[in-house]
């Protein structure tokens, strides 16, 4: 059964090609929906797929890549919304 999620991830997230990790996470994870940059500087992912694998998605966007800061990431479960593929918006 899919679930889903919405993640805001805050800290030192822009710039760092935290959107380019995130995408290639999806892939390895076969994770849908997408990532975007917000103006406040925080990271926006809508994402779903098995609960397995989500969790190891969202424990992989916890750590970000190397020159990323993670802060703190705020999760909210979501109905699912039948993304299809992933996308850098």
């Amino acid at each position: 059964m899919k679930q889903s999620v919405i993640l805001t991830i805050h800290g030192h997230v822009q710039g760092v090609g935290f959107r380019y990790f995130v995408s290639q996470k999806a892939e390895q994870y076969g994770i849908s929906g997408f990532v975007k940059n917000q103006l406040n500087g925080n990271v926006y992912i809508e994402a779903e797929g098995g609960p397995e694998q989500l969790e190891l998605f969202i424990n992989a966007c916890k750590q970000g890549p190397s020159h990323a800061w993670v802060g703190k990431v705020d999760i909210q479960y979501t109905p699912a919304q039948d993304f299809i593929g992933f996308q850098k918006r």
